[in-house]
């Protein structure tokens, strides 16, 4: 499930460099993906809203069996 959720991150990595943050992979357990923001996204107030809205939901519909993400610092 690893390598499906990095591919399916690639995917959706130049939506966040177009405005200059970005996101690595930390871990996959069970349906849970842990990821940590970079760039501009750290600290940024919607960043909370780009993880839940933006990747949660685009990586729900690409791989199957991830329940949800989680930001890690």
């Amino acid at each position: 499930m690893m390598e499906e959720v990095q591919r399916a991150l690639d995917e959706v990595r130049p939506n966040l460099q177009m405005d200059g943050g970005d996101v690595e992979l930390v871990n996959v357990e069970g349906g849970e993906v842990f990821v940590r923001l970079k760039g501009h996204c750290i600290g940024c107030p919607i960043s909370a809203l780009t993880v839940k809205q933006g990747l949660e939901v685009a990586l729900r519909q690409m791989v199957p069996g991830v329940e949800r993400v989680i930001a890690v610092s």
